[in-house]
């Protein structure tokens, strides 16, 4: 088969197609012929070695989430089976309860080896149907980026019908968290730089919208919009250039689900904001294998269909796919189709 694979070095010279063997099931395995994959913000991190040595070591085959056909079970398997169509769970060792630090190095692309092959290894309790409505493209993105919106809203707050939640941005994790929110009956703020996104924001449900360009105070907007209170919720996705205006745009006792950081690590925090007001910050880091099949189930009950960006890359094309995230030009989640 063939494989995307880091080997010698960690940058994207480094990245490139190698040939490797069909992998055989352990006991406790599934092996996936992989018919789609989807890429994060993450996976660009990976190539360059951008967690450190929790990323791994070489070689390393990058991507973490993917959509695949059962080709074999191990012997301890029994409720997979040949044939059947699974979505990868992004964490292989997290399957139920509390995450603990052993369980990181379970995570796929970095540091074990991803979806970016033509076959893959997997737990057999790190895998979940694909609901039968998507197409392989669209069960490929039900990956780290659907999971981890699924738990803002799910677990840092369990959203209530008629909570206002704010999203920041139009990348993965905020389109699914815009569309879980509306599925939930909540109403959605949504900011982005471009009134372009804004408005294919609102076509997926966005009840308001902001241009932060435009308006660079953006909480005091939120504050406004819900008539003084602010948000019950807030998405936090953007670090060190965001976290203020997420605390301003958060109501007293409301949540910050903190998720990324893709302006920056480090910044300013103005404290009394947060204790005066009893403001709360969870973080929030992907789920659990039964999260994966509570959130599969809601997506197949309510026919829901994925942001796809109109751009789908081929195998030979997967190295430029990850290069092109940090353009920040697409709409929605970056697929390969196999």
């Amino acid at each position: 088969m063939r494989a995307w694979v880091i080997e010698n070095n960690w940058d994207f010279d480094g990245l490139n197609i190698a040939e490797r063997p069909i992998p055989e099931p352990g006991p406790d395995d599934v092996v996936l012929k992989m018919l789609a994959a989807s890429l994060n913000y993450r996976d660009q991190l990976v190539v360059n070695r951008g967690y450190g040595r929790m990323t791994g070591e070489l070689p390393l085959v990058p991507a973490s989430d993917g959509v695949g056909e059962i080709t074999a079970v191990g012997s301890n398997v029994r409720h997979r089976k040949v044939g059947e169509r699974v979505c990868v769970c992004f964490n292989q060792f997290y399957v139920d309860g509390e995450l603990t630090q052993d369980m990181m190095a379970g995570i796929l692309g970095g540091p074990i080896d991803g979806t970016a092959s033509e076959y893959m290894l997997a737990k057999g309790t790190g895998v979940v149907p694909a609901p039968a409505h998507l197409t392989d493209v669209e069960a490929a993105t039900i990956g780290v980026a659907a999971i981890t919106a699924w738990n803002a809203l799910c677990a840092a707050h369990p959203l209530k019908a008629g909570e206002t939640v704010l999203i920041q941005g139009s990348g993965g994790v905020s389109l699914f968290a815009l569309q879980f929110a509306k599925l939930f009956g909540a109403r959605v703020i949504a900011t982005s730089s471009t009134n372009e996104k804004l408005e294919r924001m609102q076509s997926l449900g966005a009840d308001e919208v902001i241009n932060y360009n435009d308006t660079p105070e953006w909480g005091k907007q939120v504050v406004k919009l819900t008539g003084g209170r602010g948000a019950d919720l807030v998405v936090e996705i953007g670090g060190a250039e965001t976290f203020q205006q997420s605390i301003r745009a958060t109501r007293m006792n409301g949540t910050i689900a903190a998720i990324g950081n893709v302006t920056g690590s480090v910044g300013e925090i103005n404290w009394p904001l947060l204790f005066m007001f009893k403001k709360n910050v969870t973080g929030i880091s992907s789920g659990c294998t039964r999260e994966y099949e509570a959130m599969c189930r809601a997506i197949d009950a309510n026919g829901m269909k994925p942001v796809v960006d109109e751009k789908i890359y081929d195998f030979d094309g997967l190295k430029s796919a990850i290069m092109s995230i940090k353009d920040g030009k697409h709409f929605g989640n970056i697929a390969v189709r196999f």
